[in-house]
């Protein structure tokens, strides 16, 4: 099963937000352990980078961190047709509507987000980590 994991929880993961965390490691465990296929937008690193660095302070710090979460989830490229699609589609966030033309162009199975309703437009199933944990997964 291939997922598309949005840079919010992303995020949530690496630097331990509260009180998001424990969900998100656990769809990186999915992940880690080939359960599930996680991706990310080639676009959203740029994105986790920027943020990881406003918080933590620490290029190395969010390097290192970044190098740790890509052993554990892909990368898919956005290119310059998943651009094109993104426009089209006219979202109010043009960084979502990116994200989904990248998932929509390796037909990943879900968008796992904290904010679904950024892609109610689209037609890939979205949810939260807590709605994929219990909806898709038997601990």
């Amino acid at each position: 099963m291939k997922v598309l994991i949005d840079t919010n929880v992303i995020l949530d993961f690496l630097l331990r937000r509260e009180p998001y965390y424990v969900n998100a490691a656990k769809i990186n465990i999915l992940s880690e352990k080939e359960f599930i296929c996680g991706y990310i937008s080639a676009s959203a690193v740029t994105d986790i980078f920027y943020v990881a660095k406003r918080e933590l302070k620490n290029k190395d710090t969010v390097l290192a961190l970044i190098k740790n979460i890509l052993k554990t989830t892909h990368i898919v490229a956005v290119r310059e047709s998943s651009i094109y699609e993104a426009l089209d589609l006219e979202w109010s966030d043009f960084e979502d509507s990116v994200q989904y033309t990248a998932g929509q162009s390796i037909s990943v199975n879900y968008i796992i987000t904290r904010n679904p309703k950024d892609f109610a437009s689209g037609y890939i199933e979205t949810v939260t980590p807590e709605e994929f944990l219990n909806k898709v997964i038997t601990w």
